[in-house]
């Protein structure tokens, strides 16, 4: 990956400032294997279509996401009956899992360009069962924009209620190191306000805290100060942020330079508002 980045407009140019590797073959179909053993009813798979070559790096299945997807799978009770938004979503494999695991409503965005929305639609399509779509939106948006046109897809119970969501998930994102601030603007517009709520006998929480999962990898050895500037942010702006997860995979790129072992880890963050 290219070490140029350039502060700049809206055009996807500017938003995504990584010069694109060689053009990739034509879509691929790419199967996450799901870990947690299903049961005789339940899936045990998904297919995810990535589109051919892209700046915006859709055409793979990321580390990230396959971690992120199983860590959704294996903890279900932080989005189960809740709302979801995932940003940056390319093969939308993260969201998929949490609309097949119990998800009230899951919003999937990527930039808006015409070849990643379908193509999240075309997955969404094939993944999730005819009767669950209703839940599933996929929607193109811009980072740091306005989300009301996000939140009016969420269903509200009464005038009163709060549309906002439970939890917004960002894979591996933070490498763009110029859209951190729009990127903490986002999810404090989209993400709820509500309180932990507690059990009826006053206790223990029933439902977690609103909060950002962020997973990545520092594809750029050299440049992981600048990838955790995006924590040092958003502690700024009022958020607490905490280490969750790391685990190895193979490296994407095992021809690229710095540590191999760096490349090879994601690291999971969990994002609460102080």
């Amino acid at each position: 990956m290219s070490d140029s980045e350039e502060e700049g407009g809206l055009s996807l140019d500017s938003v995504f400032t990584e010069p694109p590797r060689p053009p990739s073959p034509e879509p691929t179909i790419t199967t996450y294997t799901r870990e947690r053993k299903p049961d005789h009813s339940d899936w045990s798979s998904i297919d995810i279509r990535l589109v051919g070559s892209h700046p915006l790096w859709a055409h793979h299945l990321w580390n990230a996401s396959r971690a992120f997807a199983s860590y959704l799978d294996e903890y279900p009770e932080l989005y189960r009956d809740s709302t979801v938004l995932e940003l940056g979503a390319g093969g939308a494999l993260p969201g998929i899992v949490a609309a097949k695991n119990g998800a009230k409503t899951v919003v999937i965005t990527d930039y808006p360009d015409v070849a990643l929305v379908d193509n999240m639609s075309h997955n969404v399509r094939e993944n999730i069962h005819e009767s669950d779509r209703a839940k599933v939106h996929v929607e193109g948006y811009i980072w740091g924009h306005a989300v009301e046109p996000l939140l009016a897809l969420l269903p509200a119970q009464s005038e009163a209620d709060e549309r906002a969501f439970d939890l917004i998930i960002l894979s591996d994102l933070i490498f763009n190191h110029s859209q951190h601030e729009a990127m903490l603007k986002s999810c404090e517009l989209a993400l709820s306000k509500r309180k932990p709520s507690e059990s009826p006998e006053g206790g223990a929480q029933s439902r977690p805290p609103p909060c950002a999962l962020v997973f990545y990898t520092h594809h750029r050895p050299h440049l992981a100060d600048r990838d955790m500037d995006f924590f040092t942010k958003a502690r700024e702006r009022g958020w607490h942020c905490e280490e969750i997860l790391t685990r190895r995979y193979p490296p994407m790129f095992p021809e690229d330079p710095g540590e191999e072992e760096v490349r090879a880890t994601v690291h999971g963050w969990r994002l609460t508002r102080a």
